[in-house]
């Protein structure tokens, strides 16, 4: 199974000056920006993502690397991203008492989506990645399987798997 950065072919982009970054920014941070506030459901937790999807984009423009498609790596770069996010979160604990709503303040579908972003940052990255992808961005089942270059049955088997995962963790 291959990493993340495997799951589709690619092609480096070609930027030699910063009005060529100017441009990538404006033609993809508004995806960039829908995605992080899907996964974290915080904006906050979304300009974060974005200043640092392109933030390595820019440090690292000889090595980064993006299919035909610049917005489909951007998303894909962005769901890691707050993966990750989440899982400092959830690891380190980062909510500052002063911040935490209190119990009675926090409506129950408000808890639920907190449980499930926690639920998914438990998970693998390839896993937490295919599966925002599928349930946040959209993509079809097809879609997953030409873009990790797998059958079509084997992304619905391991998205069965990832929502049984997923159940039994928001159960604990």
């Amino acid at each position: 199974m291959g990493t993340a950065t495997n799951l589709v072919s690619a092609q480096p982009i070609a930027m030699t000056s910063s009005s060529e970054f100017a441009e990538l920014y404006e033609n993809n941070y508004a995806a960039v920006y829908r995605t992080a506030l899907r996964v974290t459901g915080n904006p906050a937790d979304a300009e974060d993502v974005l200043q640092t999807v392109f933030l390595r984009v820019l440090n690292q423009a000889d090595r980064v690397e993006y299919s035909g498609m610049p917005e489909a790596y951007f998303r894909r770069a962005a769901t890691n991203a707050a993966v990750d996010l989440l899982r400092r979160r959830v690891t380190h604990a980062e909510i500052q008492l002063d911040d935490a709503p209190s119990p009675i303040a926090r409506e129950p579908e408000t808890l639920l989506k907190e449980r499930l972003r926690r639920a998914i940052a438990t998970l693998e990255q390839n896993d937490a990645l295919l599966f925002l992808l599928r349930h946040v961005e959209g993509l079809s089942n097809g879609e997953l399987a030409e873009m990790l270059g797998q059958e079509k049955s084997s992304i619905a088997v391991r998205l069965h798997r990832i929502r049984q995962a997923l159940q039994t963790e928001m159960e604990r």
